[in-house]
């Protein structure tokens, strides 16, 4: 109920009710209305630029939990990134040891994938450094899965062919071995030549026996070369084994296979002789791995027991006489 204002007259000495005009009335009312206006849109603009609207408080929570789904995400990608490594590591080092392959470049596990404009997408945003890093380090661990997985693909294929490896390197000495102590003339590495009197490395083994002494492979393959056209190894076969291996046999007295014919380990290939550069009858045998020379002394573990290789090993260091 609104209230009645009185006021008092002096001349009549009496109380007279106050009459509002409905314009001050209006003003009155209107001023009040607008005094509720004002502060009420000042409440409203420092609520909203300090205090966060319940909309904005849900962005927050989203964007907290979200940050850390990220950090956790990146914890666990630090955890694969390290089993990604162990897996990498077995199969350099003993998954393709086992099947004489050799281990994967670095090159191409851990080859570049694009440079950092690929993620310069992400600046835009207030985490730009925990979204580029994330998703850096996703990517890298993606193409090292798939370059890993191509690996296995290929350890798959050589243990497949593990019976053919086994099988074609040249595992066993290439001559009878009935004599340990006398067969070996000349070893493998540095030694005066028997012509040229000057120092010169000798890239493989001298098994010095009687000429017409029967040679056999040494490992499964395909001839490759059975001619007398290299120079100083007259009468010579070369065999290719496959898996990087070859052999070479020279100074034979007759050859007894043909170009691209394929042998088996054991097989008759010729006879001991001394053709070409060659001072008396003996076999001069090499073994190549990918290209390259190595000592045959090292490959006959299929046809010699401990206590032989032990006497072969012995008989090598005391060669003295060289025949090519």
């Amino acid at each position: 109920m609104s209230k009645v204002k009185y006021r008092f007259n002096s001349k009549s000495l009496t109380y007279e009710k106050v009459k509002t005009s409905f314009k001050v009335g209006f003003l009155y009312v209107l001023s009040y209305l607008v005094t509720g206006i004002v502060f009420a849109t000042i409440t409203i603009i420092l609520s909203r630029q300090f205090l966060p609207s319940p909309s904005e408080k849900k962005q927050n929570r989203e964007l907290e939990v979200l940050k850390l789904q990220y950090e956790l995400l990146d914890t666990k990608m630090n955890l694969a990134e390290k089993v990604l490594y162990d897996l990498e590591d077995r199969d350099d080092n003993i998954y393709r040891a086992i099947f004489e392959s050799e281990p994967l470049p670095k090159t191409i596990r851990y080859g570049g994938s694009g440079g950092s404009d690929k993620y310069s997408v992400f600046d835009v945003f207030d985490n730009a450094d925990l979204l580029k890093s994330s998703t850096e380090k996703l990517d890298k661990i993606t193409k090292q899965i798939y370059i890993q997985s191509k690996s296995f693909d290929e350890v798959v294929k050589l243990s497949k062919n593990k019976e053919k490896l086994l099988a074609s390197i040249p595992a066993i000495m290439p001559i009878n071995h009935k004599d340990l102590f006398h067969t070996i003339s000349s070893n493998f590495g540095w030694r005066t030549h028997p012509i040229y009197k000057t120092q010169q490395f000798h890239p493989g083994m001298d098994f010095a026996y009687p000429q017409g002494t029967p040679i056999y492979a040494s490992g499964d393959g395909l001839i490759e070369t059975a001619d007398d056209m290299a120079q100083g190894y007259g009468n010579h076969v070369v065999i290719n084994h496959g898996f990087g291996y070859q052999t070479l046999y020279g100074h034979m007295s007759k050859i007894a296979v043909h170009a691209n014919q394929k042998v088996n380990r054991g097989q008759l290939i010729g006879y001991v002789g001394s053709t070409g550069l060659s001072t008396g009858p003996h076999l001069h045998y090499e073994v190549i791995k990918n290209g390259e020379k190595v000592n045959p002394i090292n490959y006959y573990y299929n046809d010699l027991s401990p206590q032989e290789y032990q006497i072969l090993i012995d008989g090598s260091k005391k060669s003295t006489q060289s025949f090519d």
